[in-house]
C-alpha cells in the first residue's frame, strides 16, 4: 500500500492533536507560521519548532 505524501498545504499536525496543543509558558492557543515549520503562542508569542509533524514543546531558553 502506497503512502500519500503530504501536500505543502496541508497542516502538519493532524486537526485533533492540534486542538488540544496549548503553550507550556501561558497555556495559551497555538497557531501555525505562515510557513507551517513553527507554532507561535497567540499570547506570549513564543514560537515552537515543528519536526516531522512533531511539535517541539521546550520552552526558549
Amino acid at each position: 500500500m502506497a503512502k500519500n505524501k503530504q501536500k505543502s498545504t496541508e497542516d502538519p499536525i493532524p486537526k485533533d492533536l492540534f486542538e488540544i496543543l496549548a503553550c507550556p509558558l501561558c497555556k495559551a492557543d497555538l497557531e501555525y507560521t505562515k510557513d507551517k515549520k513553527k507554532l507561535v503562542c497567540s499570547n506570549c508569542g513564543a514560537k515552537y519548532p515543528i519536526d516531522n509533524g512533531i511539535p517541539i514543546l521546550l520552552p526558549p531558553k
